[in-house]
């Protein structure tokens, strides 16, 4: 199987509680479509984490842009805003904790407007069934033909 080595989605988006919910289900619709089905329990956990602490700390009516990117053997989730104010992981757990339980590498950058808060999942891509049918199964009959040892 083919696979291009670089698919990426973009949403921009204002942030607000009913937005949580719509980006998780857009995100797993597109690893889906991507073959990816396995990630996208921990990859939507991950990203809730990430919207519901813009929507926490940066406020409603803010913009944020959402990144998703796979390059074949890695998913890259990326959630950009408008806050200088960087993200701190508690000891008490939740928020980034469970960002860092959910994924393979994490981390924040400050950008010139904000800052960008991003995790990654190694994600390879899916094995393919060849093209070509594999040969049928000996039937009944011919299993049958060899012979059968009768245990005493």
């Amino acid at each position: 199987m083919t696979v291009p080595l670089d698919r990426h989605c973009s949403v921009e988006l204002q942030v607000s509680a009913e937005r949580v919910s719509q980006l998780r289900r857009i995100v797993a619709a597109h690893l889906r479509h991507w073959s990816l089905d396995l990630h996208v329990p921990p990859v939507c956990r991950a990203l809730d984490e990430l919207l519901t602490n813009v929507h926490r700390h940066v406020g409603d009516g803010n913009t944020c842009v959402l990144e998703l990117r796979w390059t074949g053997r890695h998913v890259t989730v990326s959630v950009a805003d408008n806050s200088a104010r960087m993200p701190r992981l508690l000891p008490a757990g939740g928020g980034l904790s469970r960002v860092m339980a959910l994924s393979d590498s994490w981390g924040t950058c400050r950008t010139t407007d904000g800052k960008v808060v991003w995790f990654t999942r190694y994600a390879e891509a899916p094995n393919a069934a060849g093209l070509l049918p594999y040969a049928p199964l000996p039937g009944v009959r011919t299993a049958r033909a060899v012979p059968v040892a009768v245990l005493v």
